[in-house]
């Protein structure tokens, strides 16, 4: 009789074992499987531009010291800047009048979408401050100058700039501009590629900065006169894809000239020339002509593409970036050789 009450309640145990084993891989499965799904989360999370207090960045200016200005543009004023954390970076005060005159609507949640832009041709927003009267922008700080300081406004500048180089940096840029166009979501339109809109850092790589900023300014002529198009003006200034396009091939042709674009000027002079095939008479007189112009000839005809033509008929920045990233590779593989 023992026995078979100990036989009973032995079975009895194995299964009240085997049931709690069963539940607890059940448990451990699923908790196992949340687990990705909230490492998959953290990132944006982490990524998404911080919110600074007003106090918080006065501080980091030093009260926007005018001994820590760094740089102006039509937009506002960049401060260098020390967090609390000890990470220098910049601070772009938006002009109070441009506060004032189109209030910033949706300046909180845009920052947040700019701010999910990682690509190593575009600097980092790293966050924003907002309150009566100020807009703040928080960027990644670039340890050196702008485009357009080394090609019009240092005079050894463009010695530094030689032909490799500025095509390192076209390429660059038009694989910045293919990120914000084809990568992010959504798709971020600059609204203004200029040379004092491309930074160059101490590798003398090119990061595109300022993008998608244009609403905080939408009827804000100044510094756009010769980097958009004759159909932004025509369709109620608003930016767009090809009208970036328009304004990297402006660029292009100061890269190739070293000339200011002077309100369109510049394209009116270049275009005939490069359609005439007389490459050599647009290059920068401060650099020495190289011996094989086939690079500069391709650079000049993507300018052209860009520059020369109606929106429909117009290259996509993917279809630039293409070109431009084969040739510097094929310079490379060249030098390489060499």
């Amino acid at each position: 009789m023992s026995t078979h009450v100990e036989k009973i309640a032995y079975h009895a145990i194995t299964t009240l074992l085997s049931t709690s084993l069963i539940l607890l891989g059940i448990i451990l499965f699923i908790f196992c499987k949340k687990k990705p799904v909230e490492s998959e989360e953290n990132p944006s999370t982490k990524n998404c531009a911080h919110h600074y207090s007003l106090i918080d960045v006065d501080a980091a200016t030093d009260g926007f010291n005018h001994r820590r200005i760094i740089g102006k543009g039509h937009l506002g004023t960049v401060y260098a800047a020390v967090l609390t954390s000890g990470q220098l970076v910049a601070v772009k005060r938006i002009h109070s009048w441009i506060v004032l005159s189109h209030a910033g609507l949706g300046f909180s949640s845009i920052l947040k979408s700019l701010s999910l832009a990682h690509h190593p041709h575009v600097v980092p927003t790293l966050g924003f401050s907002e309150a009566p009267g100020e807009r703040i922008i928080i960027m990644e700080f670039v340890g050196m100058k702008s485009l357009e300081f080394y090609l019009h406004q240092n005079s050894d500048g463009a010695s530094l700039l030689d032909w490799g180089r500025r095509l390192r940096i076209a390429a660059g840029v038009a694989e910045g501009v293919k990120y914000l166009h084809e990568v992010m979501v959504p798709h971020v339109v600059h609204g203004c590629i200029k040379p004092s809109n491309i930074l160059i850092d101490v590798n003398f790589r090119a990061k595109v900065c300022d993008y998608g900023l244009y609403f905080l300014a939408p009827q804000e002529l100044k510094g756009l006169e010769g980097y958009v198009d004759d159909e932004y003006w025509v369709e109620r200034m608003v930016a767009s894809k090809e009208c970036d396009v328009y304004g990297f091939g402006v660029v292009l042709l100061e890269l190739l000239s070293g000339r200011k674009s002077e309100d369109g000027l510049l394209v009116h002079w270049a275009l005939p020339l490069i359609k005439e095939m007389k490459i050599s008479e647009i290059l920068d007189p401060r650099l020495v002509i190289p011996f094989d112009l086939k690079p500069l000839v391709r650079l000049a005809k993507v300018a052209l593409a860009c520059v020369g033509n109606f929106r429909k008929n117009r290259p996509s920045i993917a279809q630039v970036a293409t070109i431009l990233t084969n040739l510097n590779l094929e310079l490379c593989f060249d030098s390489f050789e060499k």
